[in-house]
């Protein structure tokens, strides 16, 4: 495990495929531990450089139908036809920690 902040675009690019190829790696594994912490220097990156990046990966990470309510608006909006409202900003903040000036920022 060799894991280190990620402070330019080649590190967090170099994070992402690394966080692809041990992804579904037991949580209780060494590989397990590494891909927590990749995800949580990945989200402080995004949270930074890529607020709608940040965004989406939380989200693919979850079950979005069950927050915003149909599978159909989740495509909308990752594909931005349909905006988020205020209720799913205050669900996505609350259940899924993203910030609100994430969810807030223009895209």
């Amino acid at each position: 495990m060799n894991i280190k902040v990620i402070k330019t675009e080649k590190d967090y690019q170099e994070a992402l495929k690394r966080l692809e190829s041990i992804f579904d790696a037991p949580a209780d594994s060494i590989e397990g531990d590494e891909a927590e912490l990749l995800t949580i220097l990945i989200e402080k990156y995004e949270d930074e450089y890529y607020p709608i990046e940040a965004i989406k990966f939380r989200m693919e990470q979850s079950d979005l139908a069950k927050i915003i309510g149909y599978k159909s608006r989740v495509s909308e909006i990752f594909s931005r036809k349909r905006k988020l409202t205020l209720q799913m900003i205050r669900k996505l903040h609350n259940q899924l920690r993203i910030p609100y000036e994430s969810l807030i920022a223009e895209y």
